[in-house]
């Protein structure tokens, strides 16, 4: 017991000398939490589409999946992608990243691309003609005699169809007789009632207006004989096979392999969209497009490819190496906290260590400096004082070093630093005893008892 009480008295003695490290540490922490980024926020504003289309099917999905991370995502409905381009670029408008179809970014200003930046391709948006079967169309050029829907205006499939009719040289502007510029359930609601010859759609083969159509006896999906060629001209579109009956088996929609023309989602941030959410924005959408859908296959998507934008830092990073590996086995909001004051915790560490070392050395010299102290003070009465010093003065001396050994007495120390404590005493005692008899001497010859030095 009274050892364990002595390590209790050694440690509290190295404490007390030590204390001026607190605030070398405090300020050493203060200064990681100040150089540090802050934390990710847990929300982020996504801008989709109309319901029931594609991206608002896709934006619901990766909602429910971030949330399990406690990730808030919310949701804005717009009118498409030339919408939501609008949208990233009003710095007043709250999203900070949105849902765009490949090739509405050619639209935009080289200042304006500049602020935007890709995390990838989310999935293929491929581009559907269906027409009456008593329409007969061979080629687009036999649009023009129809009633047709190109989509409505400022949207995604508006901008697919007129980049292949401009690719025909078939002009828009303005649009030929019988020809609209609206899409949505309206215009496959009037294509199903015979009001319209034929009209464009873009979305991925489940979703429920082409599925819809697709299971009319009354249309027939188009192919795209020269689908190759289509993508030779033009790069935001690829070639995409839709084999026998892929929309619709029991009536086997298409009724004959065929091709079709797709652009791709995008996931597209602006400069208000937290990096370190990256990783866990992606991890969510490979978890929603892990099983494929008709047309892509499982794993496919997200992916780095087609880079229609400059793709972000820690997206091209994701794409290389996965997420980070803090993020693999703990929940996001833990693991983005690591990872960020691990990166700042190596230098300080490094500060630390030279930092601790130098605590013996310096508490060494602390406690010895403490001792030669009264050493160097010893020393110059040694010096200073001898036989023909006054006795008043040795007097006056002698009451200053016997309240220093008083004082000395109350000096506590490690027990490794005791016997050089100790040998302090004997020096000190030896002092005030010469002093003593120096005295005594003194008084002797000045009353005549001894004889004169010479």
């Amino acid at each position: 017991m009274q050892r364990l009480l002595n390590m209790l008295k050694d440690l509290a003695i190295l404490v007390r000398a030590n204390l001026w490290l607190v605030p070398v540490l405090a300020a050493l922490v203060a200064a990681v939490f100040y150089f540090v980024a802050p934390p990710p926020p847990m929300s982020a504003t996504l801008a989709t589409g109309a319901p029931g289309g594609g991206y608002a099917v896709f934006g619901q999905r990766l909602k429910e999946e971030l949330a399990k991370q406690g990730f808030d995502l919310q949701l804005v409905r717009t009118a498409g992608s030339r919408e939501n381009l609008g949208k990233l670029l009003d710095g007043k408008s709250g999203v900070d990243l949105a849902l765009v179809q490949s090739g509405q970014e050619q639209q935009l200003e080289p200042k304006q691309r500049e602020h935007l930046q890709t995390l990838g391709a989310m999935f293929q948006e491929p581009l559907w003609l269906f027409q009456r079967r008593e329409a007969k169309i061979d080629r687009l050029a036999d649009l023009l005699a129809l009633r047709v829907a190109i989509g409505g205006e400022g949207s995604g499939t508006e901008a697919v169809t007129q980049a292949i009719l401009k690719a025909n040289e078939i002009p828009t502007e303005p649009l030929p007789a019988g020809w609209q510029a609206r899409g949505g359930n309206a215009v496959a609601n009037e294509l199903l009632a015979g009001q319209l010859d034929a009209a464009f759609f873009v979305g991925p083969a489940e979703n429920p207006l082409v599925q819809r159509l697709a299971a009319s006896p009354e249309l027939t999906l188009t192919g795209f004989r020269r689908a190759h060629a289509y993508e030779a001209r033009i790069p935001f579109l690829k070639r995409v096979d839709v084999s026998e009956g892929l929309l619709n088996l029991a009536q086997n929609v298409p009724d004959q392999d065929l091709a079709t023309l797709s652009p791709v989602a995008t996931l597209v941030v602006n400069g208000d969209f937290h990096p370190a959410l990256t990783p866990l924005i992606l991890e969510a959408a490979r978890a929603v497009m892990k099983s494929g859908t008709l047309l892509d296959p499982a794993g496919a998507f997200p992916s780095a490819e087609p880079r229609t934008l400059a793709l972000q830092e820690d997206a091209e990073r994701y794409y290389k190496s996965g997420p980070p590996l803090l993020q693999r086995f703990l929940p996001f909001r833990i693991a983005s906290l690591a990872d960020r004051y691990i990166i700042l915790l190596i230098p300080f560490i490094a500060i630390l260590i030279p930092l601790l070392k130098s605590i013996g050395p310096l508490y060494r010299w602390r406690i010895r400096a403490r001792i030669y102290r009264w050493y160097r003070y010893l020393r110059e009465i040694d010096r200073r004082l001898d036989e023909r010093t006054g006795s008043a003065e040795l007097s006056t001396e002698i009451e200053r070093l016997e309240q220093l050994e008083a004082e000395l007495a109350k000096v506590e120390v490690p027990l490794s630093y005791y016997n050089e404590l100790y040998e302090l005493h004997l020096h000190l005692n030896y002092v005030i005893r010469r002093l003593r008899q120096l005295r005594r001497n003194r008084r002797e010859r000045d009353e005549g008892l001894a004889p004169a030095a010479d």
